[in-house]
């Protein structure tokens, strides 16, 4: 059965930890309390968000117990993660997955957050969102795009509607033909790739795969692909989103680049042979717009029309 988290309200509180990388600078985890706090909200930050060690902020299991308490905590409303980057997965063998299901909150993050995605979903089936973490919402680079689809996408009981398309790139390409409804589950590809064959693999079966990327070259993505396809984690799709693949062709100081294969070109020789709706570049990703969408709701993939539709409420009021 779905689960979904409920709406968040005027003056509710925002849990923040650091299931993945930790912060550069002190002021990136400032800058987002305040960004809250302006618009009426608390925040509470998990007692390892200034932990650093090596790539991760903290050890693993600490920070599994940081995100149990954000979930378990009956005065958090949401849980938003810090920031992506690297490490979320060592976290999964130490993670309650039972205590979240009957904790059911709106959970954010995007990048190496996929981990968490993925592993919640296949266990809980609760809806969670693809979008920024705290460190992002009030980054100078960050734009009114993509907060005010933040807000949006938590703040609502009613189905989202069509992801809007990139204010500055409004192109999205056709991959594949038709419309398919189904609810919809992915995320950072790399991530996904590397879930094959754990406990918490990314469960695709009948569903919409989603997925973007940043800084793979078009080789890596036809390997991720490729892994996932041998994996049998392809077999049930019903449809295909690709999001931004963000800095993933080749440099231009490569002379070589006009020769090989472009990320796009990758796309089409694993997605048009299957015949299904597919479609690619919708500001789902690590670009400078993020669209943040719920993963596990129901959506309606018109590729013809090359949109996609949020059918279902991700939240209860």
């Amino acid at each position: 059965m779905t689960l979904k988290g409920r709406a968040l309200q005027p003056g509710a509180t925002i849990g923040v930890p650091a299931p993945s990388s930790p912060y550069y600078a002190r002021s990136e985890i400032l800058r987002g309390v305040e960004w809250w706090t302006a618009r009426g909200y608390e925040v509470v930050l998990g007692e390892g968000v200034f932990d650093r060690t090596g790539w991760v902020a903290g050890d693993a299991e600490a920070r599994a117990k940081d995100l149990m308490r954000m979930f378990t905590d009956p005065e958090v409303d949401v849980v938003q993660c810090l920031q992506g980057g690297w490490g979320a997965a060592q976290m999964l063998p130490h993670l309650d997955f039972d205590a979240i299901a009957a904790n059911p909150k709106p959970f954010v993050g995007y990048s190496d957050v996929t981990a968490l995605h993925a592993a919640i979903a296949r266990h809980t089936e609760l809806i969670t969102f693809y979008g920024p973490g705290l460190a992002g919402v009030n980054d100078p680079e960050t734009k009114e795009f993509t907060t005010d689809r933040l807000i949006k996408a938590l703040t609502s009981s009613e189905p989202l509607g069509e992801v809007p398309r990139n204010p500055d790139d409004d192109y999205v390409r056709q991959l594949g033909p038709g419309h398919v409804i189904g609810q919809m589950a992915g995320g950072c590809l790399w991530l996904l790739s590397h879930s094959m064959g754990t406990p918490w693999e990314v469960d695709l079966d009948g569903k919409i795969f989603f997925f973007e990327d940043v800084y793979e070259s078009p080789p890596r993505i036809d390997a991720l692909l490729t892994h996932m396809e041998q994996a049998g984690a392809l077999d049930g799709i019903i449809g295909v989103v690709v999001g931004e693949l963000h800095k993933c062709d080749w440099p231009d100081d490569n002379d070589d680049a006009p020769l090989m294969y472009s990320a796009e070109d990758v796309l089409e020789m694993h997605f048009e042979p299957l015949g299904i709706p597919a479609i690619y570049n919708l500001p789902m990703g690590h670009g400078k717009h993020l669209a943040t969408t719920p993963l596990g709701a129901t959506v309606t993939l018109d590729a013809d029309a090359r949109k996609l539709t949020v059918d279902e409420a991700a939240l209860t009021a």
